[in-house]
């Protein structure tokens, strides 16, 4: 079965063709994915992205004949619609700070930390916040609204008109959902809300076919499936779900860097430093920890792998070269401190990479020491190539770092969803803990000066 997998995520947004036989990538499409800075205030560019969406299918169909749609979206992203099915108002960015400005409103309103595995956020990272901001701000638009909406499901919506939620995007530091309970938070309810949100349905469900002017546009069989889908990060950890034996870590990696951990150590999550509950898309309560990892690699290097030589790796290590957090500020697990170099005179590029290549699998370590992982670590997505890393984060774990050979596991989860098998995981290399005393060394003198 050929499965298309919409992949929307914050910088770039992607249609890959994905092969249940072999569990691989065997087309792709790519555009990247920026906001619109126009009023009423930033938001996505949901037709841009429609279009994109449309003429990738309509291509990639004539490659190899699509059978099934999944789909799969960052998070912290919701959408309001009326009764036809048209936005009642723009899709926020949530990096908009808007949110911010009834903070006082809101946080009188949410629920404790103990009820959603949510911790309070800044800007639109939240989406209850973003909801709030929305009523408030725009309450005539906001009266117009019909549904509720999940983002994934939103662009389900629009290819299938059924209207539809999921626990994956809900259970994703949104205050909207309450993970003991599988079902709405009270912060739902003490806003009026439940009757605006749409049916929850599991990720694996069919929701229906595509509707007939989706087929005549794109040239896909209009009895094409379209399933419910999930949260991003949450795609790439259901194929170790349904393969893998706990205990395991997989960190997801994108604009943001996602860490979760199944059947590790119990540990009393930390709300003040990014740790949360998530919902996997079997519906249980999953301890991640999250920094915008992906977003400080783009803006150290220009988005660039650069050079480097095993002598680079010898001397950073030797000299102690650090990178200290936070580049992004306002998440992750040290949300308050300013980025700071260490020992960083003269560096060449190569040099410099490895610097910050060991600071990302660093802040990696310690969210996973934070939410109790243990067990091999999976990483996925670009992060996986990067060999400095996993092997910085196989040191610090003091655990083996396999990194996947796919080059996204959010679609080959999201095409899971079209499958009623058990995948057969293609594991990709496997990074031991470094021999070399050198690479412990240099974590523990990184801890020490973050925890200072």
């Amino acid at each position: 079965m050929i499965v298309a997998v919409i992949d929307i995520g914050k910088t770039n947004a992607k249609v890959a063709l994905v092969d249940l036989a072999t569990l691989s990538e065997i087309a792709l499409r790519r555009i990247a994915n920026a906001p619109v800075r126009q009023a009423p205030y930033p938001h996505h560019d949901v037709e841009a992205l429609w279009t994109f969406i449309l003429d990738s299918l309509s291509d990639l169909n004539r490659e190899r004949r699509i059978d099934a749609i999944s789909i799969t979206t960052h998070g912290a992203t919701g959408a309001l619609v009326d009764a036809a099915g048209e936005l009642a108002l723009p899709v926020l960015d949530y990096e908009f700070d808007g949110p911010d400005e009834l903070a006082a409103g809101y946080d009188a309103v949410r629920p404790p930390f103990a009820e959603t595995g949510t911790p309070r956020l800044p800007i639109g990272l939240n989406l209850g916040a973003q909801f709030f901001w929305l009523e408030k701000r725009f309450p005539a638009q906001f009266a117009k609204a019909a549904a509720m909406l999940t983002y994934p499901q939103y662009w389900a919506l629009r290819l299938t008109g059924v209207a539809a939620n999921e626990v994956t995007s809900l259970g994703c530091h949104t205050d909207l959902w309450n993970p003991w309970t599988s079902d709405y938070s009270s912060l739902v309810d003490r806003m009026g809300w439940r009757l605006l949100m749409a049916p929850v349905r599991p990720a694996k469900d069919r929701l229906g076919s595509i509707l007939p002017a989706i087929a005549r546009q794109t040239g896909l069989d209009p009895a094409t499936p379209m399933f419910c889908g999930l949260h991003d990060s949450n795609a790439s950890l259901l194929p170790h779900l349904l393969a893998d034996r706990p205990p395991f870590s997989v960190v997801s990696t994108g604009t943001w860097v996602v860490s979760m951990a199944v059947g590790g150590r119990k540990v009393e999550l930390d709300a003040a430093r990014d740790t949360l509950v998530n919902v996997n898309a079997l519906g249980d309560p999953v301890p991640s920890a999250r920094f915008m990892g992906g977003r400080e690699f783009s803006l150290l290097t220009d988005g660039q792998p650069q050079e480097w030589s095993e002598a680079d790796v010898a001397a950073v290590l030797a000299r102690q070269v650090l990178l200290l957090p936070s580049t992004q500020q306002g998440s992750g697990p040290f949300p308050h401190r300013d980025a700071q170099w260490v020992n960083a005179e003269n560096l060449s590029p190569g040099r410099r990479f490895a610097a910050i290549s060991f600071y990302l699998a660093l802040m990696t370590a310690t969210c996973l020491e934070l939410i109790g992982g243990n067990g091999a670590t999976t990483v996925e997505g670009p992060f996986a190539q990067n060999q400095l890393f996993n092997r910085m984060l196989a040191a610090a774990t003091g655990r083996p770092v396999v990194a996947s050979e796919t080059s996204t596991g959010t679609s080959i989860g999201a095409a899971l969803l079209a499958s009623d098998g058990v995948p057969a995981m293609s594991k990709g290399k496997r990074t031991e803990p470094p021999a070399d005393p050198a690479w412990q060394a240099y974590g523990q003198a990184w801890r020490k000066i973050a925890a200072a």
